[in-house]
Formats: structure tokens, sequence, C-alpha cells
């Protein structure tokens, strides 16, 4: 509330300039991510496990257009790629709008090699001028060297441009960290190559699922989903920035997977809730609601089973896999405890004493989660 109130009494129009710093960028910034990792594990962006939080910040910043740079770290990258920066504007021959009202977004990287993910150790300045800014690099595994990658300038109170001052030096060799994300397009730009568009059923042709398959589709409560490395992602429906795991490749690679009608009409409707207790002349429309119901569904091709991905009880899709790092961080105490507790009581060595954890729906205390199938329900059984 009180970010809100400050960028609300500062407003462009009286020339008011606001530079934001956060541990974690926001969603919708466009930045770099780890897929492997952030994505996952649902912890890419501020406020990420808070959906409405989650959205309210480039809400405030496509409204507000005092918010003139965003600068975060929180995935330990280098500065090298051009997506660590990211513009409010791009010229239209290059893409869609990015919709990120007056306000560039830059990666932080870390200063110790031992945090660094991908071996650089960079920081960042800022040099204002009369025209707008500079976002450098300040490489620390080069004395200090400092190198312009951006240059912002202001256009009126509402308005900046930026230009790179060079081309993605870390593109020809580190392809790993090469990042797809879904283009839903605009009035100039159709939709990515990815896009899925629904057949004239109203379903979604089921298609092979290999590690490298590339699509994404709106459901339609306008939830988007995606494949990536062979994982099915929740996407932000406004922003496309990835939101979290649906299904893990162990579960998905080498299946088949379709969106397909489910809802029921009105005389089948009420055929069944007549023969329900307690539903006796429901209103099946009420029940229904506006939307189109549809189930995401996968096929085994070796076995013949087929899965129902179901959505969470809030509507979303991605799953909620991993707690909050100071939750398994005293979880992981715990055991440490337990283990020392034993090992007292019987006279043991800490190695031999056996512990494990019950907990509700979480089973490890594991900060990656890098599955979603349940052994012996969608897997084979590890016993």
């Amino acid at each position: 509330d009180w970010f809100e109130k400050l960028v609300k009494d500062h407003p462009a129009e009286d020339g008011w300039k606001v530079f934001v710093f956060t541990h974690a960028p926001p969603n919708g910034s466009g930045l770099r991510v780890l897929q492997e990792n952030h994505v996952v594990n649902g912890c890419c962006w501020l406020n990420h496990s808070n959906e409405k939080q989650c959205k309210k910040f480039i809400e405030l910043v496509r409204e507000h257009r005092c918010i003139k740079a965003w600068f975060s770290g929180h995935f330990h990258l280098g500065q090298d790629y051009q997506d660590s920066i990211t513009f409010p504007t791009i010229d239209p021959k290059d893409g869609p709008y990015p919709n990120r009202g007056s306000c560039v977004f830059a990666q932080t990287s870390v200063m110790r090699a031992g945090t660094s993910r991908d071996g650089r150790q960079q920081s960042r300045l800022i040099r204002g001028n009369k025209d707008g800014f500079e976002i450098c690099t300040v490489d620390h595994q080069k004395d200090g060297k400092i190198r312009l990658d951006a240059t912002i300038t202001y256009r009126g109170d509402s308005n900046e441009v930026g230009v790179y001052a060079h081309e993605d030096e870390a593109y020809d060799h580190d392809s790993y960290f090469k990042v797809y994300a879904p283009s839903a397009g605009d009035k100039l730009h159709p939709p990515d190559d990815g896009f899925r568009r629904y057949n004239s059923d109203g379903n979604i042709e089921p298609f092979d699922v290999e590690a490298d398959t590339v699509a994404w589709w709106y459901m339609s409560c306008g939830r988007a989903l995606g494949m990536l490395n062979g994982n099915l992602i929740e996407y932000d429906s406004s922003t496309l920035a990835p939101l979290g795991l649906v299904v893990g490749a162990d579960e998905l690679v080498g299946k088949k997977i379709g969106v397909i009608n489910s809802g029921l009409d009105a005389d089948t409707c009420q055929l069944l809730f007549d023969e329900e207790e307690g539903m006796e002349g429901a209103d099946c429309a009420a029940l229904a609601g506006d939307l189109r119901e549809q189930a995401v569904v996968l096929l085994d091709k070796k076995t013949g089973q087929v899965t129902v991905v179901q959505p969470n009880e809030d509507g979303s899709y991605w799953r909620k896999i991993v707690r909050n790092k100071m939750v398994r961080m005293k979880e992981v105490r715990r055991i440490k405890a337990a283990k020392q507790w034993a090992a007292e009581l019987m006279g043991v060595d800490e190695a031999e004493a056996n512990v494990v954890s019950s907990w509700g729906p979480y089973t490890t205390t594991s900060g990656t989660a890098k599955k979603t199938s349940v052994p012996g329900l969608t897997a084979p059984s590890a016993l």
C-alpha cells in the first residue's frame, strides 16, 4: 500500500522520476529467468505465491509513468545477456509492444564467485545526465572495468527510449541459457509459432510431447498453459511470464496432451443432479458459470492410461510444491535435532539414526521440485 501511495503522490506530470530497487523483479519485467529452478518452484517474481499481489507491481508500472527504472537481482545471473535489460517500448518491426509503462528493468548480477550461477561477477552502475541515464556493468573479474550497457533518453515526462550499447555478449557460448517466452502478438504481429488454436469442436487437438516441444494456449477461463523443456508450465495471462510447474517432464514426455470440452449440456446436467441427493433442482447454468468448462488431458500411448490435469481450487494450475525457504530451513533443523536425539537415546552414531518426516501435502525438504508424478499412481512405484 505504501508503494502504491508513493507513486500516486509523485506523478510523472509533475516531473517525478522514481527508481525502484528490489531483491526479485516483478512479474512482467521481461527479464531472463532460470526456467529449471525459479519457474518450476514458483519463486521468480515479487510476491510470486500471491496471485493478486504478484500482478499488482506491473499494473502499477503501467499506470504510473513516473516509474522510470527498476533494478533487481535474485537470479544470480550475469549482465552479458541482452535480456538482462528490458525497455518499455521497442521498434514495431522487432516485435509486439511490451506494455511496460515507461520503465526500464535491469537484472543485477553478484560480486562473489561462490554465488554466481554462470561464473560472472558483476554489479550495476547508474549514471544520470540531463537527457536521461545510462546503465553500466562493473566487471569484478576485470579489476572493476566499466562497460556501458544501455542509454535511456527521456521523451517528455511519460515516455523514454532505450538503446543497447552492445550485442548480447553471452549468446554464442551460452546457448544453455537461451530462454523461450510465449508471445501473444498485437495488432501488428500474430502470436508466435508455438500458439495452439482450438478446432471447430472447441478442442485443442492432442499432440505428442517431447523435451523440445514448444506450444502454448489459453484456456477458456483465461489461464495460459504451455510446454517448455518437456514440462507443462502455467504463464501469467497478461504478461505471459512463467508462473510455475504444472506437470513435470518426468510425467509428460512421451505422452500426448490435449484440451477437451468437459461441460454438461442443460438436459444431461439436470438428469444427473436429480439423481444426486441434495442437488435436486439445482441451477446448472448458475453452477457452470458463463465460461466453457474444459479438461487438460494426458494420454500414455503405451498403457492407454489417461490423466486429467485438475486445476487448483482457486482456478490456477501451477503446483505449489515448494514452501518458503525459511520454513524449509526450520524443517531441516528439526530433522537434524531428531537425529541427535535418536543417536543419544539409542547409543548410535547420527549417521545410523533413521529419521523421516511427515507433513501435509509436502513430501520433501528440497528447495527444487523436478517432478510432479506420484509413484504408484501416475508413475511406476518406487517400491
